[in-house]
């Protein structure tokens, strides 16, 4: 089926491939699609809900039928288009969605069926019996479900992200995206452009016309030469932009090695990258639609602009003796050129009646449709209903075209909505639905080549302007076709067989007006009623028809009809190249503290703290139960001294004349009073007027914050502050940044704390240079560092921060100091003991559920400026008495034991989930008061300090009395922390 003289494959360069397990050869520069057609072979796949025969029906990434799985083991990869597939050595490709064999199909059995799975059968059927659903419903459609498979074992395939910037992008490179290209590149304009294919030129590849006197494939090159040599010029193939975002940012996916067998060593197969553009040019085209017939889904049935495709651009005919099929001029050029290439054209149908001479030598028919098909694994024979009466026409390609829709799509993709042209019977693009991108040539509705090269220009001439640039003087748009686009609507040809609109979904006209029947006449009901434009081409062939048919049993308009949303990504994109670096270890990173590697040395077993981890204890040889470990290290810090790293709290460098304001603004109390060299603990809410994050914010100047997150909120109190800056309060002169990594931290808690840190610092402090919640710069071991006199334990205690690059060196010195002191190390279970000893709340208590009311910090709230939050928090529901409020519980009984978790019950009644008054949030045995203590939230909890209730959790089958106390169990007076 190759066509001498015909295509721009390189031939002296032969690729094996195999399809289905039968080995073929194709050319260098081919498709899979391209290299079977070449061979013959038209059937290559089934559909979704039939399994009806398929074959290509498109040449780009529209395509809905030839999907195809390759690969095998780890890096098979299912749902590739084989429009778009680069054959190359070793290609294994086979078919999806059939069994046991594409040609004998057992599940095609389906198709005989079809007058019981019309659309929306499944809403009615799979309703009764009813308990039919999970044991045999279910489970039978969960099995059918699906069109290609993964194969489960691990890839090791490399997937990347990257970062670009210009001043103007431009998408798509047919003759609107170089013209437009080359004007902003000769004027000096940083330029970007990206092409989905393997191959710039677009359309300009898959026709025969001349631009400038040159063949339209050579002048494509030779702009893209002329590009290539502009250093400030980028030309990015194999590059699809599958979104549109906010302030000029693109999503856009190159597939970089995926056209090869295996990327080379340590190569990457897809980069998903993120392009912020001053300006956009969208020049993608536009996709042909089919007619809807009887049987209008066989292999064979192509749209005509792909048979044009695959002449001219491939060298390949789809067919031996082809008909030409369509509404308006577009098919003439499709006979046209099948005639001068050699190939046997067995008729022109038009369906309107007044045509011009086409300037073909096949029979014609005017006012003519295509009535039906024959030809179960291939098309054989069309069924014509002409003025002068019914004909059988054998033949075994049918080029169809239902006229061009502009590719609107991603002019969508921020709740934009394109507008009706009854011109060209299409949607087009809506000026200004993207801030910053206009779209020009086919994509907005101009569909001559001298027409798309003139807009390219236009537009590229506005992005200059707007740049400050000149244009290129003396710079002409070239010559090229200007044929006027003339078309006559015609969406389905009436008849009673299967019409088929969604080729990939088996959507048919017939679901559609049964749709409209039953009441489905929204356009987004339509949709989901008949599954049509849900497929992975997302109905890019068919939405556009579907629509018509769709107004017209409705007796609307298409206008008024309304069009369905298209979301990105514009076309589909591998979980992989999304989560790109998020593989393996990549998924979870492990963040480790500078002590870390000491830790592991001490057997310290480490814990997960969101992506940090962090030593649990640290045991000693004559240990043999983490509590013994754990008792051990809350005893350090309560009778000599204690060392922890708590570098993972996250920490927020604030600078600017604005910076106190941002904090009184996101916290609720006042920090713009706060002393230079002093620390105030911070409550911080949420919109809604739930806790947030607490922490503490040191002043280390008149303009310089530093303020601490806990460690699981680090990220999310980030976000706020830049929501916050950007959004809020945008006057503010302010600048912030996370420097969690930048700094090691350790508390030093206990009663020798001061002596430990006095025989490293060279300034020695006292209670009354450096008193509670006193901050500023310190010198030890000639590095210079932080020293923040804060307390998470309730003790005398110190956080000492230095650069991270000395955290290691400084973890083994406060440790081995406080080692001699009768002190230690500890871990995460010692530090939540001490916590919960003083009371101190972590996000066990503020989860998201909990108001300052509620954890007893109502006063907190300034009454004397506003917050974020504030007002919500005030809302009566909020500050009702009754609500679950924090309350401290310990246990009446040496041998009771908390968990957390537990409900809390009254004891004289019945447990039940009506019952419950509460729930505990952390609890643990305190070595310190010698029994288990817990923290958690109860009905009216404050008021009833004294009472003894019920502590129950039925999963690990435990229950206990409980005293309900005061949150604070050790030191209230808060003397040893002062002292």
């Amino acid at each position: 089926m190759r066509i001498d003289g015909k295509g721009l494959v390189d031939r002296s360069k032969p690729i094996r491939f195999q399809f289905e397990g039968i080995g073929h050869t194709g050319f260098e520069g081919d498709t899979l699609a391209s290299a079977l057609l070449a061979k013959g072979v038209r059937l290559m796949g089934r559909s979704f809900k039939y399994h009806r025969p398929r074959g290509v029906l498109s040449a780009g990434s529209e395509e809905p039928n030839a999907l195809v799985t390759i690969g095998r083991g780890a890096v098979q990869e299912p749902n590739v288009r084989a429009t778009m597939l680069e054959i190359h050595d070793g290609l294994d490709a086979r078919a999806q969605n059939a069994w046991p064999s594409l040609k004998l199909d057992a599940m095609a059995v389906n198709d005989l069926a079809w007058p019981f799975l019309g659309a929306g059968f499944y809403y009615k059927t799979f309703m009764w019996p009813r308990g039919f659903w999970e044991r045999l419903y279910e489970p039978v459609i969960r099995r059918a479900a699906g069109l290609g498979a993964l194969s489960g074992a691990h890839a090791a395939d490399r997937h990347e992200k990257a970062y670009a910037f210009c001043d103007l992008l431009v998408i798509g490179s047919g003759p609107a995206g170089l013209m437009a290209a080359l004007t902003a590149g000769r004027a000096g304009a940083d330029v970007l452009l990206v092409e989905e294919d393997s191959r710039f030129g677009g359309r300009l590849n898959a026709e025969t016309f001349q631009v400038e006197g040159l063949a339209g494939s050579d002048w494509a090159a030779q702009a893209i030469a002329e590009l290539c040599g502009m250093p400030n010029v980028r030309l990015m193939h194999r590059t699809a932009v599958v979104g549109a975002y906010d302030h000029g940012t693109y999503a856009a996916v190159e597939r970089v090695n995926a056209h090869r067998a295996r990327p080379p060593e340590g190569g990457v197969r897809e980069t998903f990258w993120r392009i912020v553009a001053k300006h956009a040019i969208l020049a993608a085209g536009a996709i042909e639609r089919p007619v809807a017939f009887e049987n209008n889904d066989r292999p064979g049935i192509m749209t005509a602009g792909a048979v044009r495709a695959y002449l001219n651009r491939w060298g390949a005919s789809p067919g031996r003796r082809v008909a030409v099929f369509g509404n308006c001029d577009d098919a003439h050029r499709t006979a046209r050129d099948l005639e001068a290439a050699g190939v046997e054209v067995a008729a022109l149908i038009d369906s309107r009646e007044d045509i011009a001479h086409p300037g073909v030598d096949c029979r014609v028919y005017s006012g003519a449709v295509v009535t039906g098909s024959t030809g179960r694994l291939g098309l054989k024979r069309i069924s014509v209903q002409a003025a002068d009466g019914r004909k059988e026409i054998e033949v075994d390609c049918l080029a169809m075209s239902g006229g061009w829709n502009p590719t609107v799509h991603v002019t969508c993709h921020m709740n934009g909505r394109p507008t009706w042209r009854e011109d060209i019977a299409s949607f087009v693009p809506t000026p200004g639905s993207i801030p910053g991108l206009v779209a020009v040539g086919a994509c907005a509705g101009e569909f001559s080549t001298q027409a798309c090269l003139t807009a390219g220009a236009v537009a590229a001439k506005e992005v200059l302007k707007d740049l400050g640039l000149k244009p290129p003087r003396g710079a002409l748009v070239p010559e090229a076709e200007d044929t006027p686009y003339r078309i006559a609507p015609l969406w389905a040809v009436p008849g009673k067989g299967r019409a088929w609109l969604d080729f990939q979904n088996d959507v048919t006209v017939k679901d559609v007006r049964q749709a409209a029947v039953e009441n489905f006449r929204s356009v987004e009901h339509m949709k989901r009623y008949t599954t049509q434009g849900m497929a992975t081409d997302q109905g890019k062939n068919s939405n556009v028809g579907a629509l018509a048919v769709l107004a017209d049993v409705t007796g609307r308009g298409i206008p008024e009809t309304g069009i369905t949303t298209f979301r990105p990504p514009f076309s589909p994109v591998s979980v992989a190249t999304f989560g790109a670096g998020a593989q393996g270890m990549g998924f979870a990173p492990q963040r480790l503290t500078t002590s870390h590697a000491e830790s592991v040395v001490r057997g310290a077993p480490m814990i997960e703290a969101g992506l940090w981890y962090r030593p649990s204890y640290f045991p000693q040889d004559s240990e043999t139960h983490w509590r013994q470990s754990c008792d051990r290290e809350v005893g350090y810090v309560r009778n000599a001294v204690g060392v922890c790293d708590v570098s993972t709290l996250g920490k927020i460098d604030l600078q600017g004349p604005g910076a106190a304001e941002l904090l009184d603004f996101v916290y609720t109390n006042g920090f713009s009073t706060l002393k230079v060299g002093r620390v105030r603990y911070g409550l911080m809410l949420r919109e809604d007027g739930f806790v947030m994050d607490d922490g503490t914010t040191a002043r280390l100047g008149p303009e310089h914050f530093v303020m601490t997150t806990t460690t699981a909120a680090a990220g999310q109190v980030m976000r706020h502050l830049e929501f916050v800056h950007q959004v809020l309060c945008p006057h503010l002169d302010v600048r912030f940044t996370s420097v969690t990594e930048q700094w090691a931290q350790f508390a030093v808690a206990g009663p020798k704390s001061r002596a430990l840190l006095n025989a490293v610092l060279e300034q020695p402090i006292d209670n009354d240079s450096w008193p509670f919640m006193a901050c500023g710069e310190i010198m030890l071991c000639d590095v210079r560092g932080r020293l923040f006199r804060i307390s998470f334990s309730g003790e005398h205690a110190y956080e000492v921060a230095v650069p991270a690059r000395f955290g290691e060196s400084l973890f083994k010195l406060l440790v081995a100091r406080a080692e001699a002191l009768g002190g230690g190390a500890y871990g995460m279970e010692a530090l939540n003991v001490l916590r919960l000893e003083k009371g101190h709340i972590t996000h066990a208590e503020i989860h998201g559920r909990t108001t300052a009311f509620d954890i007893g910090f109502a006063r907190m709230v300034s009454g004397k400026k506003d917050c974020i939050g504030k007002t919500m928090a005030a809302r009566e529901g909020l500050v009702d008495p009754g609500r679950e409020r924090l309350v401290g519980l310990k246990s009446v009984g040496e041998d009771a034991t908390l968990s957390a978790g537990a409900h809390l019950f009254d004891t004289s009644v019945a447990m039940t989930p009506e019952t419950s008054l509460g729930y505990t949030t952390s609890a643990a045995f305190s070595p310190t008061l010698g029994h288990h203590i817990a923290l958690g939230f109860l009905q009216h909890g404050p008021d009833r300090l004294g009472e003894v209730i019920r502590c129950v959790d039925h999963m690990r089958g435990l229950e206990a009395e409980v005293e309900i106390c005061d949150p604070v169990f050790f030191d209230p007076e808060g003397g040893r922390a002062r002292g």
